[in-house]
């Protein structure tokens, strides 16, 4: 049974089972800084074998993006989004981001795209402001370097799945 736990193991990525539950540790003064747990537009890990997003000028940076409070109304979390965010809303918008697929396949037509690259399989990078759901008519091939969406950009008051951001009819560009 041993065996067949590392078998498995090396299977998903090449660590033991064991190894697959463990949890990142918390970012370091995060809590005394005010940051709660599982918020803000995720860490680049200083050991991540992925470059972090290269600056471009013609996207959306994910500083504007992760500049969300929040706000409890009725026993749920909602987003509180500044003007500038909410004045993004409904206009053609470009994203860079990691791809996170949704769906088994080398190309995707719904994804998740994020501010920095996964680290796990199972595991979000970081909030919901860290993320944006993606949904184009092209299916993109799914890869690890960053990738570039442009798109309706909807700012999502209520989402039922909470998610902050969606682009619709998008499409990758260079």
């Amino acid at each position: 049974m041993k065996h067949m736990a590392w078998l498995v193991g090396l299977c998903l990525g090449g660590a033991p089972l064991g190894l697959l539950a463990q949890l990142s540790p918390p970012i370091a003064g995060a809590a005394s800084a005010g940051i709660p747990s599982g918020t803000g537009p995720g860490v680049h890990s200083p050991n991540s074998p992925f470059a972090p997003l290269p600056q471009r000028t013609d996207v959306l940076a994910w500083s504007l993006l992760s500049d969300v409070k929040t706000k409890l109304v009725n026993k749920r979390v909602l987003p509180q989004y500044p003007a500038a965010v909410q004045a993004l809303h409904g206009k053609v918008q470009r994203v860079q981001g990691f791809m996170m697929p949704l769906d088994p396949g080398e190309k995707q037509t719904h994804f998740l795209l994020t501010s920095v690259p996964l680290t796990c399989s199972f595991c979000t990078p970081g909030g919901p402001e860290s993320m944006v759901e993606v949904k184009t008519k092209i299916p993109v091939k799914y890869g690890l370097e960053p990738v570039v969406v442009e798109g309706k950009l909807a700012v999502l008051p209520d989402d039922a799945y909470g998610l902050y951001y969606r682009i619709e009819a998008g499409a990758q560009v260079k």
